[in-house]
């Protein structure tokens, strides 16, 4: 059986449903079908228990603001971060005030961002807070060594700390918590009492070829058996981990070379309802000398389901599978001649990643929790539970001088004709869809982006959409005053 469609996005989750209510905004007419491979949509990364939660605003994350050769801190990663997130808090606020949103409580909520540190590092803290406040976008920041004062931001930090410890933190009140498979579910929800939009779910993309001006994709129907074939103009690969394996089978040459690293994570979950409701705020950490930045350890608040948790983690783990709920001949199967050399060299280049996710594997619930008393001092093994975290595929390419790299980021890889797009890697993702959805746009649809309709409907959708912080501080606030009261968000001007 073959089927056509205008447009097919390959998963379910946060990337493949936004850029679905971006196109049915932008363009009403055009027919959208999805393709789950599971029983409903947002069941890996996006869901809320997974990796994704934390708006990555590069408030708290001290993984996005380095140290330089020159003993100086560069923040130009958490200042993108922090404008690219501002674009889907833009895009979230429009779509409440349209109505393809619910409420904001109902997906998203203020909970203050904080970084917290000790001993010998509390002096690149402060470095790094002195930095980002000549930053307007971080002017709002405070920094403190006063126990009192931490206190009142954070009271777990300190019950049972030894009084002569060194500590220092940072604190931003505009921080915020996600539900990112609530956004998913409220897309899908709404975009399916429209015409054109169709979602399938239990149906597996098992292969694709370009057939002329067309993708032609080849789809199993898991409840019947039944397989058929459906040729669409455009094809996104937005199924997280499962996306490698489809851009390979594309034969697209602009894939070629690239490999994957899958990773996954354990959480420590809170049980003590007592302790969950003392504390408000996502703490993160520094990754100990010789971590890796998915190391970074945070203890996280999460509103999920309307109902408050408490998260610690995450501790890495390593098994063969590309998604959560993937197959262990994901990692495998995935290598070629293509890139085979550059995983060898990334392999070799990150023994201690290796020696890393080792004795991860290897730590016992009661090794788990000493890395938690670092944060909460008094806490207890019986008031937690372990919880596996979800599964994150970290991209493996060729670096400047032609050596295979571990990245760390997410990349956009599109068709030459623009007629295929895929979305590889991780962090901070699920923060800046909106911004990596734009770039899938640009890329693949050009001509319509240039276009007078698409331009002011754009406008509307993402104001701050090739603007930026140094056009004019006044219009800046505006932008931004206006979605954090959209959102109900507290918002303190700069």
């Amino acid at each position: 059986m073959e089927e056509d469609s205008e447009i097919v996005l390959v998963g379910g989750g946060v990337m493949s449903l936004t850029l679905a209510a971006m196109l049915k905004e932008l363009q009403p007419s055009v027919h959208i079908s999805i393709y789950e491979m599971f029983e409903d949509v947002a069941l890996e990364s996006s869901m809320c228990w997974n990796n994704a939660g934390t708006g990555h605003q590069a408030f708290c994350e001290l993984n996005y603001t380095p140290k330089k050769e020159d003993g100086s801190i560069d923040i130009t990663k958490a200042v993108n971060i922090n404008q690219q997130y501002e674009l889907s808090r833009e895009f979230w606020a429009y779509c409440v005030r349209v109505g393809i949103l619910k409420e904001p409580h109902t997906f998203l909520n203020s909970v203050p961002h904080l970084s917290f540190v000790a001993d010998d590092i509390v002096p690149f803290l402060k470095q790094r807070y002195e930095t980002l406040k000549t930053c307007p976008l971080f002017a709002n920041m405070q920094y403190s060594e006063d126990r009192e004062q931490i206190k009142q931001w954070a009271p777990l930090l300190l019950e049972g700390r030894d009084e002569k410890q060194n500590i220092a933190v940072t604190y931003m009140e505009e921080g915020t918590d996600i539900n990112f498979g609530e956004i998913v579910h409220q897309f899908k929800e709404k975009l399916s009492q429209k015409d054109g939009f169709d979602v399938y779910l239990n149906h597996r993309v098992y292969d694709l070829n370009k057939e002329g001006n067309s993708w032609r994709l080849d789809i199993l129907d898991k409840q019947s058996g039944e397989r058929k074939q459906v040729k669409a103009k455009f094809v996104f690969l937005g199924a997280g981990g499962g996306s490698f394996p489809l851009l390979q089978k594309s034969g697209l040459s602009e894939g070629r070379g690239y490999g994957g690293f899958p990773v996954g994570g354990l959480w420590l979950v809170c049980k003590n309802r007592e302790i969950i409701d003392r504390h408000h705020a996502k703490i993160y950490g520094k990754a100990s000398i010789g971590d890796p930045p998915m190391s970074v350890p945070h203890l996280d608040t999460r509103i999920i389901n309307g109902k408050k948790e408490l998260l610690f983690g995450p501790y890495a783990g390593f098994n063969t599978k590309f998604l959560k709920n993937g197959s262990f001949f994901d990692f495998p199967l995935s290598v070629r001649a293509n890139n085979c050399i550059p995983m060898l060299q990334a392999g070799i280049d990150n023994v201690p990643l290796t020696i890393y996710l080792i004795k991860q594997i290897l730590m016992t619930d009661r090794q788990r929790m000493k890395k938690l008393n670092m944060f909460i001092p008094n806490a207890e093994f019986e008031d937690w539970k372990a919880m596996f975290a979800g599964q994150r595929v970290q991209i493996i390419k060729k670096d400047a001088q032609g050596r295979g790299s571990l990245q760390f980021g997410t990349e956009v890889i599109t068709s030459q004709d623009g007629s295929l797009a895929a979305l590889l890697g991780a962090s901070p993702g699920a923060s800046t869809v909106v911004n990596i959805m734009l770039q899938v746009l640009e890329r693949c649809f050009g001509d319509k982006m240039n276009s007078n309709d698409w331009r002011d409907k754009l406008s509307q959708m993402v104001p701050s959409y090739k603007c930026s912080l140094e056009d004019n501080i006044t219009h800046f606030n505006e932008r931004r005053s206006k979605t954090a009261q959209t959102l109900q968000m507290p918002f303190c001007a700069i």
